[in-house]
């Protein structure tokens, strides 16, 4: 990258066709509404021009608080243009965790559809992109050119949220130097801008660096993306097979939700060449499902955190195939270790690149605790091949100890789901006087399936150490979700606390609610 820092906000490379799609809207599908590049680039530039003429200030916050649409990605855009900090917002949180957001961000102004602008109506000032009056966001954008605004060194460009799995959620200050050097980065084995457009897909929240990174990556490439205003099976398989999708970077849970429709089949995936799945651990049975689901397709598994952006591994130097469930090589234009006083080839991954952090926003001992020169600690435990491939082992604080022994509940799923009737699991410790805590299970089965708990319990024991196996097993219809398309571990936890009280292990479960 040159000494001139790229605004994040303006990516269009301008020489290329600008009267190509940019955007297919889906939050009607009866209705698509096509928006070319040209049109996208115009109506960011007539956010930028609207906030600057509204007298604010170089580095102010202004949020976004609303489902997947067109107006979101003109508005992040136009936000980082005019120089301002565009803070995406979590809006699966409660109203009240809502109004810390604005609070603890000092957030100026929000772009809100009518669900969130009702929310904060009277909290903050905001404008809405479904208002119709010459107070909503049609009526006050007019669509025009705009030079963005050249950015310091270290200037910020947006703000994301952690999902406050533990504690309140925290502020991620990201620079538009870094997640700049992330896109060049991530750029290998990507599509080249002036072959044929590809086409991608967006249905994971905007508020979160997965869905979010890939906008970026499409602005950058002149590429065409179809955007779904949240992820609902149906309408993801038929806009996949509809608009001929080639390129989808998703979330496994994703994933291993579609691959639940019985009638996938009548789909038609042919146009679709590359899945890059990332943001959370995959198991081997769900790799080779979605293999088998999508003959042909070329599928990547990535890692990244907010804190230190996606680009950490990619292929090998030496074109080594990378190994199914790895997540690839170091980048050389990274640096990536394991935690001080951890030998040999597994241990908490430490990471450091231009991409990472300055720090929690508000939060200096928090931020001290994670960043020490430069270095993230990311809280992920990973083992080494002897390629020097890598592999997610679990969690650090999912990490529990029973009878002395560290379980990480991702080894024990991998175990679980190795079992031809099992389609997902998912483990987490319930408390035991005697062992300080034990591994217990929630298992989703195949369609059509079924399986004992005794007779799953002998296949963890004969795959792995006893001590991990699952101790107790509850049959689930669907996993939960948190906001971002996870699993959500936490209200399992507390299920199985739950279970155990009432001793109801043996009883059907219901259907499980998802953010």
């Amino acid at each position: 990258m040159s000494h001139t820092v790229r605004n994040l906000g303006d990516l269009s490379d301008r020489s290329l066709p600008q009267e190509r799609v940019a955007i297919i809207d889906l939050r009607d599908p009866q209705q698509p509404r096509e928006y070319s590049h040209r049109q996208m680039d115009e109506l960011a530039g007539g956010v930028a021009h609207f906030l600057l003429e509204r007298g604010y200030q170089r580095g102010d916050a202004i949020a976004i608080a609303a489902l997947n649409r067109a107006e979101y990605i003109a508005a992040y855009f136009g936000i980082m243009r005019a120089g301002l900090v565009a803070v995406p917002l979590n809006i699966k949180v409660p109203a009240d965790t809502l109004h810390y957001f604005i609070d603890n961000a000092a957030i100026k102004l929000v772009f809100a559809d009518d669900e969130r602008t009702r929310l904060l109506d009277g909290v903050v000032p905001v404008i809405s992109f479904d208002d119709l009056s010459p107070t909503g966001f049609a009526a006050l954008i007019q669509p025009q050119a705009f030079t963005s605004v050249t950015p310091a060194a270290d200037e910020l460009a947006m703000m994301l949220y952690t999902s406050g799995s533990t504690g309140r959620p925290k502020g991620v200050p990201l620079t538009h130097a870094g997640q700049s050097w992330a896109l060049d980065a991530t750029r290998f084995g990507g599509v080249e801008p002036d072959a044929a457009q590809a086409r991608y897909i967006v249905a994971q929240p905007l508020f979160h660096m997965n869905g979010l990174f890939l906008v970026k990556r499409v602005f950058a490439a002149n590429g065409l993306l179809v955007v779904l205003p949240a992820f609902n099976m149906e309408s993801y398989l038929q806009a996949l097979s509809h608009y001929r999708i080639n390129i989808v970077t998703a979330v496994p849970t994703m994933f291993a939700r579609l691959l639940r429709d019985p009638h996938i089949n009548r789909y038609d995936f042919s146009a679709l060449h590359k899945v890059m799945l990332g943001s959370a651990p995959i198991t081997l049975g769900l790799l080779n499902r979605i293999k088998a689901a999508f003959p042909g397709v070329v599928i990547s598994h990535g890692y990244g955190t907010t804190e230190a952006g996606p680009a950490v591994f990619g292929p090998h130097p030496d074109g080594l195939p990378t190994p199914p469930l790895s997540l690839g090589y170091p980048l050389e234009s990274g640096e990536v270790k394991f935690a001080d006083g951890q030998q040999g080839d597994q241990g908490v991954l430490m990471m450091r690149n231009p991409a990472v952090t300055p720090g929690y926003h508000r939060l200096a001992e928090k931020s001290a605790e994670v960043l020490q020169d430069g270095w993230y600690y990311s809280g992920d435990v990973m083992r080494r091949d002897e390629n020097g491939f890598y592999f997610f082992v679990g969690r650090a604080d999912d990490m529990f100890v029973c009878s002395g022994e560290n379980i990480y509940p991702g080894e024990v799923e991998k175990i679980l789901e190795s079992h031809p009737s099992v389609r997902q699991a998912c483990v987490v410790p319930l408390p035991d006087e005697e062992r300080s805590q034990v591994p217990v299970a929630f298992v989703v089965l195949q369609q059509g399936q079924s399986v004992t708990r005794e007779a799953l319990k002998q296949h963890a024991l004969a795959q792995g150490p006893a001590y991990q196996h699952p101790r107790r097993i509850a049959f689930i219809a669907e996993l939960p979700w948190a906001a971002t398309n996870k699993v959500d571990r936490q209200s399992l936890r507390q299920l199985a606390l739950t279970l155990e009280q009432q001793q109801r292990w043996e009883a059907p479960m219901p259907e499980a609610q998802h953010g």
